[in-house]
């Protein structure tokens, strides 16, 4: 396993909506690290990876004055050595308190913060896991009911790129966290108690690059086909870079998207053309899938096609709003001709009766 784990503490926090009281319960001061608590962290930097819906910032400049230390500069003692973990997240998880007290809204579960190095980098994972109650049987049909953390439900978390803080405490993504679920003021207690705000705009960066992509193969006049490989391309690459969560470099994407008779490789065309767009990145993926197809739904009907295939196989007449599809996919043609079959059976089975 390529993750190691400095530190981890766990604690409950709990909110009454009705009187707005919240209660914290505050786990062990230290928690071995053993094989199970190694499987669990590794499943949640997994789990909290597979979110697509991440946004990325930054500390505040100048946080809200207030009588206590916050967020930074409790983690500023913990990193410094000056405070240790259990009492670092402990004084964090009253500052969370304080935040939810502020918001009419009801939350609980499991609060958790880990330090942890993966893959060469030092993430600080703050995140509240959140309970569901599952019900067993045993052997005499007697019904019990238990409680779990429900990880795959993950919303409010927060991860910190420690290294990249370090070296670089002006940037504007070394923060990154999960939108909000219903809206933002569900998440706006949760950013409030870590004195961060959104920085860098993933989704304009990922449209740039997309835009960036088309306007580079149209100049080198690749043909429908060349055009279709080179978006498959930049699907593939995104894709391998959101798996291992690295980010997008504009560099390496140039090595993939090399075509043959360019003039200049896609790094220096977007460098020439000055897309507003940084040399690396974390990317939407979601805007990126959308590249080599098109699709939609509505009113009973799903539709999805490569781009390639648009003016060819698949036309679309923009006066009368249709959409017609000369090569039927083979298992949509079959289901059809069955149904056609069982109508005329209904219909000559009715004929016969008359």
């Amino acid at each position: 396993m390529s993750l190691i784990i400095s530190n981890i503490a766990l604690h409950y926090v709990t909110k009454n909506q009705e009187s707005g009281e919240v209660q914290v319960k505050f786990g062990p001061e230290t928690i071995d690290i053993t094989s199970r608590i190694e499987n669990f962290v590794d499943a949640l930097h997994n789990i909290y990876n597979a979110k697509g819906s991440k946004a990325y910032g930054h500390f505040l400049a100048e946080p809200e004055p207030v009588e206590h230390k916050n967020f930074i500069e409790l983690m500023t003692d913990y990193l410094d050595e000056s405070l240790n973990f259990n009492l670092f997240s402990q004084q964090a998880t009253s500052l969370l308190k304080l935040e939810l007290e502020k918001y009419d809204i009801e939350e609980n579960g499991y609060l958790v913060f880990c330090h942890y190095e993966y893959m060469g980098g030092r993430y600080l994972l703050v995140t509240i896991i959140p309970v569901s109650e599952h019900y067993s049987v045993d052997g005499d049909l007697n019904i019990s009911a238990d409680k779990h953390l429900d990880t795959p439900k993950l919303q409010l978390a927060a991860r910190i790129d420690l290294f990249e803080y370090q070296q670089n405490a002006q940037g504007n993504r070394y923060i990154s966290f999960i939108k909000g679920r219903a809206g933002r003021k569900i998440s706006d207690f949760f950013l409030d108690f870590l004195s961060c705000e959104e920085g860098l705009d993933v989704k304009e960066q990922t449209q740039t690059l997309v835009k960036a992509v088309e306007d580079y193969v149209a100049v080198n006049q690749l043909d429908a086909n060349e055009k279709q490989e080179a978006r498959k391309e930049l699907l593939s690459y995104c894709k391998e870079q959101k798996e291992s969560a690295q980010e997008v470099s504009i560099k390496e994407l140039g090595s993939v998207l090399s075509s043959e008779g360019a003039e200049k490789d896609f790094y220096a065309f977007c460098k020439e053309n000055d897309y507003p767009m940084e040399d690396s990145f974390p990317h939407d993926q979601a805007i990126v899938n959308k590249v080599t197809k098109y699709s939609g739904y509505g009113a009973g009907i799903s539709i999805s096609f490569e781009r390639s295939h648009l003016g060819q196989d698949v036309v679309y007449n923009a006066a009368n709003d249709s959409l017609t599809i000369y090569k039927v996919p083979p298992n949509l043609k079959d289901q059809l001709l069955k149904l056609l079959q069982d109508q005329d059976r209904q219909e000559q089975s009715s004929s016969s009766f008359e």
